[in-house]
């Protein structure tokens, strides 16, 4: 199982439409609004690395309203 957490930046008052997009998105087990640099934060669970990326540009990234992503990998010490 790998795990990542990605922050989001949105577009100017699209932060409702991308959160109410992203919550679709099966791999995302959690999604939060936040102030700051990002809009959004969202754990992505995947079966591995790979399909993480796969997540992130297919089906985050496209997304209308997403204007940057930041992808923090989980890693076993």
């Amino acid at each position: 199982m790998a795990l990542a957490f990605v922050l989001i930046s949105t577009l100017t008052a699209k932060e409702h439409v991308v959160y109410d997009s992203l919550i679709q998105v099966g791999e995302i087990s959690e999604l939060y609004p936040l102030f700051g640099e990002y809009d959004l934060i969202a754990k992505v669970e995947a079966k591995s690395e790979d399909e993480i990326g796969d997540v992130v540009v297919n089906k985050i990234r496209r997304l209308d309203g997403v204007a940057d992503t930041k992808t923090l990998t989980v890693v076993s010490l």
